[in-house]
């Protein structure tokens, strides 16, 4: 299979000022699939212009028409899986199918308080995550569903027509501990991770590399133990938090190394950021434009 590179659309941007274009751009220059944060504010972000995932997805739609089209990621920090299938069937519908779930189990950021809750500790993320996936699933691929969980609830939850894609559309699940990756091996359709974020600040690229091997092992792992055929699994890998952080998009030749690397690890997709000035996405938007262009093809 040919690496598939991908892009990632922060949603800053008015759509009549900038927004709009940059989607059909992306279909243009041939991306795979365009995702988008689903965030309610994130970072250094924070407090500048931020718009919501599922209508930036759906006006998204509404311009392409070839260009897959996904969050990166959804979480439970602020989604109930029921009111979330809602949107998801109506946005594959509207798409013609082109959507894909990016999915995690959610940090400790502002999405984490926003409802007023306190934060999470990480071994609740991971509870609520082992039951948002698979109700989230079964919301997706059945017409009605009634459920009475630990943390989620459901009563004839009716989700007619269903998704365009069957039996639901693609889920794509962040995880790199081993509670995770079972959902990953279970429900996904792929596996995604960012690399080891411990490595972010005064790791190299080699540790990163050896990190990111460690990972993707310990998922053949898993795969195996729940007879999950690890090859029908895709692998993605979200750019700009590992040790060379922008480096890859400083040229073609840096990124087609960069990606070489972890396509010999088993990744099956690559996904950059869209540039943004004055921000840690910040690229020379032509040599961005270059590597969509000409990469893949010096990448099969």
């Amino acid at each position: 299979m040919s690496l598939r590179l991908s892009t990632v659309i922060l949603p800053y941007r008015r759509w009549h000022e900038g927004g709009r274009t940059t989607w059909t751009r992306a279909e243009q220059l041939g991306f795979h699939t365009a995702y988008t944060y689903d965030h309610l504010s994130w970072r250094t972000f924070r407090d500048g212009p931020w718009f919501g995932a599922v209508p930036t997805l759906t006006a998204a739609a509404s311009v392409t028409d070839r260009l897959r089209l996904g969050t990166l990621v959804t979480s439970p920090n602020f989604r109930h899986p029921v009111t979330l299938a809602k949107e998801l069937i109506s946005l594959d519908d509207i798409s013609g199918g082109r959507v894909t779930l990016g999915i995690g189990a959610g940090g400790s950021g502002f999405d984490a308080t926003a409802l007023g809750q306190e934060p999470w500790t990480p071994r609740e993320r991971a509870d609520r995550f082992a039951e948002f996936v698979p109700l989230l699933d079964r919301l997706l691929s059945e017409d009605a569903v009634s459920y009475e969980g630990d943390f989620y609830s459901a009563h004839e939850a009716q989700n007619i027509p269903g998704c365009v894609q069957r039996p639901r559309l693609p889920f794509a699940v962040a995880a790199t501990g081993p509670r995770g990756m079972r959902l990953a091996a279970r429900f996904g359709q792929a596996w995604v991770t960012t690399g080891d974020p411990k490595l972010y600040e005064s790791g190299t690229p080699e540790q990163s590399i050896q990190a990111i091997r460690g990972q993707a092992e310990r998922l053949d792992d898993i795969c195996a133990e729940v007879g999950r055929n690890m090859t029908d699994l895709d692998r993605v890998l979200l750019t700009g938090f590992t040790p060379e952080r922008g480096g890859p998009l400083q040229s073609l030749n840096a990124f087609v190394d960069f990606a070489g690397r972890h396509a010999e690890l088993g990744f099956t997709e690559i996904v950059i950021h869209w540039p943004i000035a004055d921000s840690q996405f910040a690229a020379d938007e032509k040599i961005f434009e270059q590597i969509a262009m000409e990469a893949p093809a010096q990448l099969r």
